[in-house]
């Protein structure tokens, strides 16, 4: 559950440094023209140097080996923390973008691990076609609050609410066809927490509206909602759900992200969670034990 990569960096940059140094005490002491003195003083650093770097060659030994034991416990405890963490909780998956197959798994692995239920999945359309969504409105009089200017936003956040609470779903209903790339599962019952994966690029003009206001419906309704990706992410979206108050996990590929979703949607500790430095709540929220344990 433990990463030691800045260490090896910073070990790293200190190899580098040292080799540096050792290079120009050499290249330095096989000057005829050095004094006693001197050639004296430089075979002198020398040898510190030396011994710095044998000394951060057995750091580096030990933080391996400690990063090694680290991961031999966490795949021997991850099991006995993740289970029945969700138990009895149906939980909402949804894509802004298309679906990705490794982000999807990810989830629902973190899903099945904690004994959740992953009771709807939604894979949303950006950009939004603003044409055809004012088209199907124009037909509506009974939504025509949602026409016009400031109107998508006003829609995306019934759309939130209505996807979380479930049940009559009158705007679902009316723009799937323009909203939804991919979906499993119906509308019977409400949600115990959504999991929101962005893969889609950052949106410009209508369409940010609308997802500022459909995050703020899927948060409205009082169920956890938590963002995740994976610490590799081409473009990150933390700085999105940090903006808007989302709880976020940043290392989805790890046990330990997994473990942070599972305590998140459980009603964990809100915060930034992850391996990643704009992280600033660590790798895990306090994790209360389970019914079972």
């Amino acid at each position: 559950m433990f990463d030691f990569r800045y260490h090896v960096a910073s070990l790293a940059a200190v190899f580098v440094a040292l080799g540096l140094g050792i290079l120009v005490g050499v290249g330095v002491s096989s000057n005829d023209t050095l004094s006693h003195s001197e050639r004296k003083l430089l075979n002198e650093q020398k040898a510190e140097l030396l011994a710095e770097r044998d000394s951060a060659v057995a750091l580096l030994n030990v933080l391996q080996d400690q990063q090694r034991a680290a991961a031999a416990f966490s795949s021997v405890a991850y099991p006995a923390v993740m289970r029945d963490r969700l138990k009895g909780k149906r939980v909402g998956i949804v894509f802004v973008g298309p679906s990705d197959s490794r982000l999807r798994a990810l989830v629902e692995a973190a899903l099945n691990d904690a004994s959740g239920v992953q009771a709807r999945f939604r894979s949303l359309k950006v950009p939004l076609d603003e044409a055809a969504l004012q088209k199907a409105l124009a037909g509506r009089p009974a939504l025509a609050k949602y026409a016009g200017a400031g109107g998508l936003e006003k829609l995306g956040k019934a759309l939130g609410a209505e996807l979380v609470n479930g049940g009559k779903t009158p705007l679902w209903n009316a723009f799937s066809s323009q909203l939804v790339v991919e979906r499993v599962g119906g509308m019977q019952g409400t949600l115990d927490g959504v999991v929101l994966v962005r893969t889609a690029p950052p949106q410009r003009g209508a369409t940010v509206g609308f997802l500022q206001g459909f995050y703020t419906g899927l948060g409205s309704a009082g169920a956890p909602l938590v963002g995740v990706e994976t610490s590799d992410a081409k473009v990150s979206s933390m700085p999105v759900y940090r903006r808007l108050g989302i709880s976020s996990v940043d290392d989805l590929q790890t046990p330990a992200g997994r473990l942070a979703l599972a305590a998140l949607l459980a009603g964990g500790q809100p915060g930034h969670y992850g391996l990643v430095q704009s992280t600033d709540a660590g790798v895990l929220p306090p994790l209360p034990p389970t019914a079972g344990g």
